[in-house]
């Protein structure tokens, strides 16, 4: 008996031991490997229509639906990667050449009596402070974020091997993912101390929690910052692209959204003597941009999980500052995982 259980300790350690050496020597590609997950489960059920249309054939379909997963979302951001820097770089350098009075800020807000009436409102008000107050420079708040953004996009361009390379792990993975993908369930299914009924319930609940973030959050973020982008661009502001992008990540932000980048632009249209422009865009922005917001999210989301919009932001944020920019999608699975594990426990207790 004592020999039995040597052996069993020794297995375990041994087993210990390979899989924390196997997690460094898949550490490189875990990020890709995460995101082919991911996307096998939000495209799965184009994947079976595939495979209906091309009759079972599991290579043929499996190729035909990675095909499609980099023509509908790889190709697309990647060309947005390389539109947003090049939109930010120019206006940065723009802001940071004609600095000063030819600065289009100040060009704008200098003609503008309400500004006026702003600036002498905080310069009466700093008599009061006990710490000198120094008037906002717009300028240089968004000449700071828009060197954020360019440090952060030079080391994606920089890294242009390795992202490659992490785009190529992604595609094979999602290839084997939609051929194999059963098999490694039901691998999952037959390692697991839980019962078949339990882990067919995380990963079905996990699935739609995937895909209530992805359509339900994330899409709809994106849609709202692609008619923000667009209607920049109809009613004369630069740099809609760079905007738009700006607009879809503040869509995530509850009971404000695109509001924080469209108000500013409508009131940047405004100050310009474009009053017309202005309304306009004001138009679009409660018309195409908000219906989305107000229709398109609830239909998608009732579908999938109940997390409060709030614990989303969070967990995006937090996500963001612990995995990097893929953390927009990692946080909130992680929180969505760990709801899901409590209620399987909560059963299970239950039960006993």
């Amino acid at each position: 008996m004592n020999h039995k259980k040597s052996e069993l300790y020794f297995l375990l350690a041994f087993l210990a031991g390979i899989s924390v050496l196997i997690f460094f020597i898949f550490k490189p590609f875990l990020y890709a490997l995460i995101m082919a997950i991911i996307f096998a489960t939000v495209f799965e059920p184009l994947h079976k229509k595939i495979l209906t249309m091309t009759q079972g054939r599991s290579v043929l379909s499996a190729f035909l639906a990675t095909i499609s997963v980099l023509a509908i979302v790889v190709a697309p951001l990647l060309f947005l990667s390389v539109q947003i820097f090049q939109e930010t770089k120019g206006l940065y350098f723009y802001l940071t050449l004609y600095d000063g009075e030819n600065n289009i800020f100040s060009q704008v807000f200098n003609g503008a009596s309400f500004f006026h009436s702003v600036e002498n409102a905080l310069q009466s008000l700093a008599r009061f402070s006990p710490a000198p107050i120094d008037s906002p420079d717009i300028s240089q708040y968004l000449k700071e974020g828009l060197n954020w953004l360019l440090q952060h996009f030079g080391l994606f361009f920089t890294n242009v091997a390795k992202i490659m390379m992490g785009i190529f792990i992604f595609l094979v993975a999602l290839f084997y993912l939609f051929k194999d993908g059963y098999k490694l369930k039901k691998a999952v299914v037959a390692l697991s101390p839980l019962q078949e009924i339990y882990i067919e319930a995380i990963f079905s609940k996990l699935a739609l929690s995937i895909n209530s973030i992805i359509k339900g959050s994330l899409a709809v973020a994106f849609i709202q910052g692609v008619l923000t982008a667009v209607g920049f661009t109809i009613f004369g502001i630069q740099n809609a692209t760079l905007w738009g992008s700006v607009a879809a990540i503040t869509a995530l932000i509850p009971g404000i959204g695109t509001a924080l980048v469209i108000i500013p632009g409508v009131l940047f249209l405004f100050f310009s003597g474009e009053t017309f422009l202005a309304i306009g865009l004001l138009l679009w922005g409660i018309v195409a941009v908000g219906l989305v917001d107000n229709f398109l999210g609830p239909k998608f989301v009732e579908r999938g999980t109940n997390l409060h919009p709030f614990l989303i932001l969070l967990s995006i944020l937090g996500g963001i500052s612990f995995f990097g920019p893929l953390g927009f999608l990692f946080g909130p699975l992680v929180l969505s995982l760990l709801f899901i594990f409590i209620e399987i426990y909560y059963i299970i207790s239950k039960e006993q």
